[in-house]
């Protein structure tokens, strides 16, 4: 679409920077560098003092893997060996479900396949009790919080173990014993319902801080507006991310914002703004820290974009070849998340090829050998399922008189 303004200059609005038969380049590295930024005090800063943040990029792994500058989290190799593995689990779970779903095996699903920092390094930022509001590319945050694979793959699946009785599509995760709230099809409410439920935690004293998760495209919406308007009046402790992906399904990042970043944006709203690497693990780690420390000490908000990029398709349903060049996400400068924190563990001198090699084959067999026990429950061809009766319970606790009725005509 283009429009002509005052100098009679054309120009294309939402325009994605490359199309299907571009030779893509993103310029090569990233501008900012580790150490470009300094870490400001949580309890003392202000808005203004994250201008720069907001508009910069932090960063703490170099491109030679090591950790550099004020913002480096100085992790244990513990800790580190930790993640890399959540994020390998991540990776592997998604590849062995999409082979699956390519089979008949599973009706739909959405891979995380370049992002598996994200929601990894920044829930093992947090405390247990803390609320998690993910959108659909955030599944890993379970893995750090414990949850079984079989029960991931079983509500996958949805049979007769699927969590959530079969009320939600495949891949939109629920898990209350994680504090993991439902993800939702209609994206951006989840920003809201954070905001509403940390200023509960506020107004009850609780130690609990939340986070949530939105796209780019997401946060063209009203929700995201509405979100950042009541976290800047009533300052909940919440931390609030765009996942900045480059694309939301089909259409590029540009159709999102005019402005410069998408960071920038919580400034207007008087919300300490911090644009973060998303394919740094440690960068990720330490900024969500960072945020926590200022909810948890009554701060307020913390808003965070998440400057990544999609990788793979936007679900199984999706052919990004009909809008990206299929080789776009190798030019990407800020490469693998996986293999970024593998590199800076091989250059801790803690880790190695054949470490590496052992991890892929122990979680490749846990995903096969979960899938199994899953099915055992009920599988897509032929189930059992969750019986038709389940769509009047778990709703209401004192079920109303109209639904006992249409209850009662089912025969249940």
């Amino acid at each position: 679409m283009e429009r002509t303004i005052a100098t009679t200059t054309p120009y294309t609005i939402g325009a994605a920077p490359f199309r299907p038969g571009d030779e893509p380049d993103f310029g090569g590295a990233f501008v900012h560098q580790p150490g470009d930024f300094y870490r400001p005090d949580p309890l003392t800063c202000t808005t203004s003092d994250t201008k720069e943040l907001a508009a910069g990029l932090v960063r703490v792994l170099n491109d030679g893997g090591e950790a550099i500058g004020e913002w480096n989290p100085n992790l244990d190799d513990e800790t580190l060996i930790q993640g890399l593995e959540f994020m390998m689990r991540l990776r592997i779970f998604d590849d062995r479900m999409m082979k699956m779903q390519r089979t008949g095996k599973l009706s739909f699903y959405m891979r995380s396949f370049g992002e598996e920092a994200i929601a990894i390094a920044q829930t093992m930022a947090l405390q247990e009790q803390d609320w998690l509001f993910p959108s659909y590319r955030q599944p890993g945050a379970q893995f750090v919080r414990g949850r079984d694979m079989v029960s991931m793959i079983c509500h996958c699946i949805g049979n007769t173990e699927d969590n959530v009785r079969g009320r939600q599509m495949p891949v939109h995760y629920t898990w209350r014993e994680g504090r993991f709230i439902s993800i939702s099809s209609p994206v951006g409410t989840q920003f809201s319902q954070a905001v509403g439920v940390a200023m509960a935690s506020a107004y009850k004293g609780d130690d609990e801080v939340c986070i949530s998760w939105l796209g780019d495209g997401t946060s063209a919406q009203g929700d995201y507006h509405y979100a950042l308007n009541f976290a800047s009046t009533f300052k909940p402790p919440v931390i609030l991310n765009v996942v900045n992906n480059q694309w939301a399904i089909s259409t590029h990042a540009s159709l999102a914002t005019g402005g410069h970043t998408f960071a920038e944006r919580g400034l207007a709203y008087d919300i300490p703004s911090i644009r973060v690497d998303g394919n740094d693990f440690l960068a990720l780690y330490s900024v969500t820290k960072w945020a926590r420390e200022r909810a948890s000490a009554g701060l307020g908000a913390t808003h965070i974009e998440v400057y990544t990029y999609r990788a793979g398709a936007h679900s199984s349903s999706d052919d990004p070849s009909a809008y990206r060049p299929n080789d776009e996400f190798k030019c990407w400068p800020g490469g693998d998340p996986v293999e970024r924190l593998r590199q800076h563990l091989v250059t801790r001198g803690v880790w190695n090829d054949e470490k590496n090699h052992d991890l892929e084959k122990k979680i490749d067999d846990e995903v096969m050998t979960a899938y199994k026990k899953a099915c055992e429950f009920g599988d897509l061809a032929s189930g059992p399922f969750p019986p038709a009766s389940t769509i009047f319970t778990e709703v209401y606790e004192t079920v109303p008189w109209h639904v006992q009725e249409q209850r009662e005509e089912l025969g249940k």
